[in-house]
């Protein structure tokens, strides 16, 4: 991991097996991801594109399901997977994400023939914004800008136009991040505005409520400063799938007792990753010259150490029966 100056300067470079032998970074296109795990079900067991109109509680207790090409789906469980703009999870009270002030762009570079990238992750920050290089396979390499915003802009659905955005941010850096921008075909490119959920104690509704529950972005959307929120959301898919297979066989409520013990063992690691993943995003994120200076010369150089920089990645399960 090599972490730079917009002008090039290597300010830091680690290396996983001298400084954190128990760390190491695996970077995944999440297509592939997703391509693998929905191959390990049985046919015909998701059904893509399905979009959810309405939720609603039966007279039995169930839950109806109404997805908008009007298929009917009565449920005793209903896990809320589905991300940031959960319509589960704004029907189970919770409130709409908070914009935290800070936005992103991310692609996809391809290169057929191979990509030129040595296998390391590269950061580059600056006044205000910082972005990533990520190689993640022989002919692909994922990048991301994160910068200050003080709100969100127009919604921009023309790739092309966001890649020249993109392009417009760091086009003065001298970086190997142009590179693979310029490789990088616009159907891939996107913007995200970057926002979280708090889950206070005693504020914030409960994970579940009768048979109903959430997990992943749809229960605590955080921001990418981390790299943890689709870790996070796969982490809820243990804690979770061991909880139900536990009490699937049990009476109604001692599957709710499982559902709510779930949410309290997950709330104690995803609400201090969420705070800290805002933290880190305005402490990195800096525009006071003054303040760049330090990061860049004595921060960084000298202060960040990478295992303690990364043991939020340490998560133990053990494995599913």
């Amino acid at each position: 991991m090599a972490i730079k100056s917009v002008d090039g300067r290597e300010l830091r470079s680690f290396t996983f097996s001298e400084e954190s032998p128990s760390q190491e970074v695996r970077a995944v296109e999440r297509g592939l991801l997703l391509e693998t795990l929905a191959n390990e079900l049985p046919a015909d067991s998701i059904r893509f594109s399905s979009r959810l109109k309405t939720i609603s509680r039966c007279e039995t207790g169930d839950v109806l399901l109404e997805l908008e090409d009007g298929t009917r789906l009565i449920s005793q469980i209903v896990i809320g997977c589905d991300g940031i703009r959960s319509p589960i999870a704004r029907w189970m009270g919770f409130s709409a994400p908070r914009y935290v002030g800070q936005s992103a762009f991310r692609g996809l570079a391809v290169y057929p023939n191979g990509q030129p990238f040595e296998p390391k992750v590269i950061y580059t920050y600056g006044r205000g914004l910082r972005a990533g290089l990520v190689p993640i396979s022989p002919t692909k390499v994922y990048w991301f800008i994160c910068y200050n915003s003080s709100s969100p802009g127009p919604k921009i659905t023309n790739p092309s136009i966001l890649k020249r955005q993109a392009l417009e941010l760091v086009g003065g850096w001298n970086s190997e991040l142009l590179v693979a921008i310029n490789a990088t075909p616009d159907e891939t490119v996107s913007k995200t505005p970057l926002a979280d959920r708090w889950l206070w104690p005693m504020v914030s509704p409960s994970v579940s409520a009768g048979g109903v529950v959430l997990a992943g972005d749809a229960w605590h959307p955080m921001t990418p400063n981390l790299g943890q929120g689709a870790c996070c959301a796969l982490e809820d898919a243990i804690a979770l799938a061991k909880k139900v297979a536990a009490a699937q066989k049990s009476d109604k409520t001692q599957l709710e007792e499982a559902l709510q013990e779930y949410g309290r063992e997950r709330w104690s690691r995803v609400f201090p990753l969420t705070i800290r993943a805002n933290l880190v995003g305005s402490l990195l994120h800096w525009e006071n010259p003054l303040g760049c200076a330090i990061r860049d010369n004595i921060v960084v150089p000298k202060l960040v150490k990478l295992g303690p920089m990364l043991e939020h990645t340490n998560y133990e399960c053990e494995l599913l029966k």
